[in-house]
């Protein structure tokens, strides 16, 4: 119907912010897994909240309990090809981002109808996806000019019900 339900914006509200929480990590200098980092830190902490996972956030990090619902990485490098080629770690280190490479950041959260999930939760996913250029200062957002703030989605959705 082009809103949200109350549980598909607290979803959305958790990505968003897990996806601004990743860009303001994506700096020169910064190694490629700080956005991840990022990103996996405020979505852990979104799914304890919503009652989704149980336990600290720390151990929810460190066993990978958050993979159940976000089973994948924060992003890729983008280039020439969708997914670009190049190294995410050099030896043992993560690649240290620098000023030119361009990567996604598109966290997401997906929620499986499943006997020990509320079931108003059932079916829930949502990932919000920006291209975004390491530039000598920060990042700067290529698809900035796409709508994402709850609001504005619904506004665009509304145009186009019913047509």
């Amino acid at each position: 119907n082009g809103t949200y339900s109350a549980e598909q914006r607290a979803v959305y509200d958790i990505v968003l912010d897990a996806q601004v929480a990743a860009i303001a990590e994506v700096k020169s200098g910064h190694h490629w897994n700080q956005p991840h980092e990022a990103a996996v830190k405020r979505l852990a902490q979104g799914m304890i909240d919503l009652g989704l996972l149980e336990g600290g956030i720390e151990d929810v990090i460190e066993n990978k309990r958050y993979q159940r619902f976000y089973m994948h990485r924060t992003g890729h490098w983008l280039g020439m090809d969708v997914h670009d080629v190049g190294d995410y770690r050099l030896g043992d280190q993560w690649r240290l981002l620098e000023p030119g490479m361009v990567l996604t950041v598109e966290p997401g959260l997906y929620i499986p109808a499943a006997d020990d999930i509320d079931q108003r939760w059932h079916n829930i996913g949502i990932r919000i996806e920006d291209d975004v250029l390491v530039t000598r200062k920060n990042a700067q957002v290529l698809s900035g000019g796409v709508p994402k703030q709850p609001a504005e989605v619904e506004a665009l959705m509304a145009e186009g019900v019913g047509s």
